[in-house]
């Protein structure tokens, strides 16, 4: 069997994978442990990202003609790359994180919705919450001017006053009603 038969079958995993990716993300990992490296595997999976180390020749074969091009420029010395289909931003906000921790794991580049940034960009991105984060936070937003209308509500009508919000309404419509009869 030929060489180029057997490594096809990786080009088209790899684009299997970035066919529906949100993003890409391309980490140098050279220095960490191996117990560092279990521990982001660990935390990426957990988060729904894969994450695997390939060729620099079959992600770039792989990246050809696809928005993820623009990252074949950073393809030098050992890459892995994260992929994530469901949130944009969980790659580089979990291996940000990591960096952290661990100063070997070096941020190269990434691609975040089709477009392509640098190490400073994905950088940048880390800090975005995730999707979930912001939705929950928009509703909280939305939430509490009704949270905070029900509870002056509920006050008053504990204090019995529906029927003082009321009085001093009805008190000029009286008063409007009893100057008009007068200058009848």
């Amino acid at each position: 069997m030929a060489k180029v038969e057997l490594k096809q079958p990786i080009v088209e995993e790899i684009s299997a994978s970035i066919q529906d990716a949100q993003s890409v993300v391309l980490v140098d990992y050279r220095g960490l442990t191996v117990e560092q490296d279990t521990q982001l595997r660990k935390n990426l999976r957990e988060a729904g990202v894969v994450y695997k180390v390939y060729k620099n020749t079959f992600m770039t074969r792989a990246f050809k003609d696809t928005v993820f091009e623009g990252l074949t420029q950073y393809l030098e010395g050992p890459s892995a790359v994260a992929i994530s289909a469901e949130d944009a931003t969980a790659p580089a906000r979990l291996l940000s994180e990591f960096a952290k921790k661990a100063d070997k794991l070096e941020i190269k580049a990434g691609v975040v919705e089709g477009t392509v940034y640098d190490a400073k960009g994905i950088a940048s991105i880390a800090s975005i919450p995730s999707r979930d984060v912001l939705i929950s936070r928009l509703l909280g937003s939305l939430q509490s001017p009704i949270t905070n209308f029900a509870r002056v509500m509920n006050q008053l009508a504990e204090k019995g006053g529906a029927s003082a919000v009321e009085a001093p309404a009805a008190a000029p419509a009286e008063e409007a009603a009893a100057e008009t009869s007068a200058a009848e």
